[in-house]
């Protein structure tokens, strides 16, 4: 009877635990979330901070999310030469901004989605050489694309 008594309770325990955790994970399986990705020379940009080195190659895709990330990026030179090209068939938007080490700003394009022109290339302004940062925006983008960033002059 003891062993009963005690099995009881421990049943009703794990069973309220289980039930608990399978109800506040369930809706984070949501697939229906939009999003968007990131990456520059491989690497998925989770936080602002990061930084690079030489030659800047970028790729994101989005489904219909928003993000905004920051990346540093060591210019010796005082420009930069510059592209970027997306594929969309909806309405939505892919900001890239430059700013020099002193933070002024170099560069600032935009290109919207569905809507020639699809890319834009060419030479910052002068700026001051150094750790540059590069601000990338997408604002309910719904697609793919592409850009670069190499040292200028």
């Amino acid at each position: 009877m003891f062993k009963i008594k005690f099995f009881k309770p421990a049943l009703i325990i794990l069973f309220a635990t289980f039930l608990a955790f399978n109800v506040s994970c369930s809706s984070e399986d949501d697939s229906s979330t939009q999003s968007v990705e990131l990456t520059v020379n491989g690497t998925v940009l989770f936080d602002d901070g990061d930084d690079f080195i030489g030659d800047v190659d970028g790729d994101f895709t989005g489904n219909g999310g928003s993000a905004e990330k920051t990346f540093l990026w060591q210019n010796s030179l005082n420009t930069a030469d510059y592209n970027a090209d997306i594929t969309s068939s909806s309405n939505g938007v892919f900001e890239m901004e430059v700013k020099d080490a002193e933070g002024n700003v170099v560069l600032n394009k935009t290109l919207q989605g569905d809507v020639e022109p699809d890319s834009f290339s060419g030479v910052t302004q002068n700026g001051t050489s150094g750790l540059w940062s590069v601000t990338i925006t997408l604002s309910n983008f719904n697609g793919d694309g592409s850009f670069s960033l190499s040292e200028g002059d």
